[in-house]
């Protein structure tokens, strides 16, 4: 399954740090679909993930009834993206 949307890129503050684009309503559906034949446990969701130029394999976070999609520092350096930047990703689930 391949999905592409757009979100804006925001900071969690936990106990470990970490930036995320929040997956739109419409792709959860069909991820959570497809999610018990790919998820290794908790939710989560192994995909290809790719912004820009840059491709990585991450997986999604199940919270809240949504995904969130990791955005890694290497990926934003590479991309030139800072909080609040609408990002477009493309995923393969299951990468």
């Amino acid at each position: 399954m391949d999905l592409e949307f757009s979100g804006e890129l925001w900071f969690w503050r936990g106990p470990a740090p970490w930036h995320f684009v929040t997956v739109p309503e419409h792709e959860c559906v069909a991820l959570k679909e497809a999610s018990a034949s790919v998820t290794y446990g908790w939710g989560m969701i192994p995909v290809v993930a790719k912004v820009g130029a840059t491709e990585w394999t991450t997986s999604l976070f199940p919270k809240d009834g949504r995904y969130l999609v990791p955005i890694k520092a290497k990926v934003q350096k590479a991309e030139g993206l800072d909080i609040g930047d609408v990002v477009t990703v493309k995923l393969t689930v299951g990468g």
